[in-house]
This record gives structure tokens, sequence and C-alpha cells, in this order.
């Protein structure tokens, strides 16, 4: 299972139209996104589901869209958000133990916007979009949970942020 943090309807819009333009489209196969955990067992679903509900009762985090992050051969937006790194630290504090390698490494939120291309095609994105990129503030407005199937993720709940 995949937990993602659910972005703003204008955010969201904003990032897949930029993903949309600059992701190899034989590829881009799922919208704009914010990946926090990329393969949770589907044996903790309910757990999860329970903890999500109990840390969505506090307001929506407020996060901002710092820049460009540098992938090697792709681009991310880069957003910064210590409140939604809190709340990931207590979800991975929570699933200890059923994490990942790659879930376990620190969080680096980001919206990848472009991956897989040579490292030439990244820079010269970088070099068109860093000058007309600004900060951007907003707040996460959810967590979404998928599953993994066939190469596509299906939702299985959104939990709104209430407080």
């Amino acid at each position: 299972m995949l937990v993602t943090a659910e972005l703003p309807s204008d955010v969201l819009g904003w990032a897949d139209a930029l993903r949309r333009a600059h992701y190899p489209p034989e590829r881009n196969r799922l919208r704009a996104h914010v990946t926090l955990f990329h393969a949770l067992p589907p044996s903790v679903e309910e757990e999860l589901i329970d903890l999500l509900s109990d840390l969505a009762r506090a307001a929506p985090p407020p996060a901002r869209i710092e820049g460009l992050m540098k992938l090697g051969t792709g681009t991310a937006l880069s957003i910064e958000s210590l409140e939604m790194v809190a709340l990931h630290a207590e979800i991975a504090e929570r699933m200890h133990g059923l994490l990942t390698q790659q879930d376990a490494q620190p969080l680096r939120l980001h919206v990848t916007i472009q991956n897989k291309v040579t490292a030439q095609a990244a820079r010269a994105l970088q070099a068109e979009l860093a000058p007309q990129l600004q900060p951007r503030k907003f707040r996460f407005r959810g967590f979404g949970l998928y599953a993994w199937e066939d190469g596509l993720w299906r939702p299985i709940r959104l939990i709104s942020f209430r407080g």
C-alpha cells in the first residue's frame, strides 16, 4: 500500500499539468502526487486507516513549494513542510519493522514532474523552469491510501484533515 500527502486541487492541477507536459508520456500512468510511503503491507490497512484518521484530526499542515529538486534523470518540485515531516515520522514509528529501505530513508517531500529522461534533458527543463518558479504556499488536504495493482494505483481511502 502507498500513502500520499494529498495536494489541494489548485496545486494538484498545476503540478499535474507540468507532469503531463514533461514526463515521458509512455511512462506517465499516475497523476502528480506526494508519496509518503511507497510499500506498506496490505495486512496493516485497518491499523493504518485508524492511525491516519487520528492524525487527520489536526489542521491541514502548511507547506510551501520551494523550487526544483534535481533527480539526476528527472525533475521534481521541492516541498517544505515541517508539520508533514513530523506526521510522517509518527506514521513511520507506528509502522516500524514494516518499512522498506526506501520508506525508511529521510523524507524529502516532492512532486516528480519529469523522470527517466537523459540527464541533459533534465538539466534543460530545470534551466527553463527555475526562473519561472515562485515559492507557493498551500496546505495539504489529507492523506491518500492506495493499493498498487497492475502498474496503477487503486484508491482505497482519502482521509481529509478536519482540524
